[in-house]
């Protein structure tokens, strides 16, 4: 009877332990987060810093992998939204221009011309329309954490710069596949390419496009550079990042553990707003000291290219939805 005793107790002890052992396990976990830029980008840096941050809030609880280059998501982006909403991906940073071919609403932020400078634009973001655009992901099973600035998209080409709206006349211009970008583009003359990020070196390369417009910190991060003459600061139109997670590996986190991730990550925002901003200039007189010709536009040249667009603003109306851009132009003031 003892012995059974012994053997009994000794079973539930070490059912105990195992079960112990088991909710430590659990307790772990590993996130795996996907960016669509090289590490050494401010998406790549942005994406660090976040793992940093929810490593320091759950005391290592939570492990934040960074995976950059688009290498689990082939570089589509399109598919890493897709991925996300399955479970194939853990968590992204990607593109709000991304995000639109799922839900029109994120074309908002990119109404060309839009915003007058960085803090109408931060604004928006942290503002009622960002917290709507963050809600608007939860139909894609996705949870969003934060939103964030990138700064504003200008023209790069092999051909000329970029100082009145018919300089773009007959440049084929690579663009994401977004049709807003076409819409605009394409009425000023220029022949929009929709194609995918990883394609474009290559494409500048070969003059099968003549240019690409992006933050400045892309042609630096990706060398294109190396394949392109002109930087033409046009400041045309914006876009932000979201940094969000499986709403299913979501959910497997308790309150406590939820709230310090969102922290992190709104901390992460603040980050990539003030890293972004400081490293604009930097960025700009680095690509001119490899070769670029880099020119701004002046306030009459910046006018012509608003003046353009406003006039294209109709054709947007499908592309964004009516309410969603009557409350853009209210929150700037149009």
């Amino acid at each position: 009877m003892k012995t059974h005793t012994r053997t009994l107790a000794g079973f539930l002890a070490g059912t105990a332990l195992a079960a112990g052992l088991v909710a430590a396990a659990q307790a772990e976990t590993t996130i795996r987060l996907a960016v669509g830029d090289p590490i050494g980008s401010a998406v790549g840096a942005t994406a660090q810093d976040f793992a940093k941050r929810v490593d320091d809030a759950t005391d290592g609880k939570v492990t934040v992998q960074v995976f950059a280059d688009g290498v689990l998501f082939g570089g589509d982006q399109n598919a890493a939204v897709n991925m996300l909403q399955n479970g194939s991906l853990d968590a992204v940073i990607l593109s709000t221009s991304v995000y639109a071919s799922f839900e029109p609403c994120m074309n908002s932020i990119s109404l060309p011309y839009l915003f007058e400078d960085y803090d109408q634009f931060a604004a928006y973001l942290e503002g009622e329309p960002g917290r709507k655009l963050l809600g608007s992901l939860d139909r894609l099973n996705t949870e969003g954490l934060a939103l964030m600035i990138r700064t504003f998209r200008h023209v790069t080409n092999s051909v000329r710069p970029i100082e009145t709206p018919e300089d773009l006349e007959g440049l084929n211009l690579r663009v994401p596949n977004n049709k807003l970008w076409v819409e605009f583009f394409g009425p000023l003359g220029a022949n929009p390419a929709p194609m995918d990020f990883k394609e474009v070196y290559t494409a500048l390369q070969l003059g099968t496009i003549h240019g690409q417009e992006n933050p400045v910190e892309v042609p630096l991060a990706n060398k294109f550079f190396e394949v392109q003459n002109h930087l033409s600061l046009t400041g045309h139109l914006s876009d932000g990042y979201i940094l969000a997670v499986n709403q299913d590996l979501w959910d497997t986190f308790d309150a406590q553990t939820q709230e310090r991730l969102r922290t992190a990550a709104q901390e992460t925002a603040n980050f990539k707003f003030e890293q972004d901003l400081s490293e604009e200039e930097r960025i700009v007189a680095e690509l001119e000291d490899l070769g670029m010709a880099v020119n701004r536009l002046t306030p009459d040249q910046r006018a012509a290219f608003q003046e353009r667009a406003v006039a294209l603003y109709p054709n947007f109306v499908s592309l964004v939805g009516e309410q969603c851009m009557a409350e853009a132009l209210e929150f700037v003031g149009r």
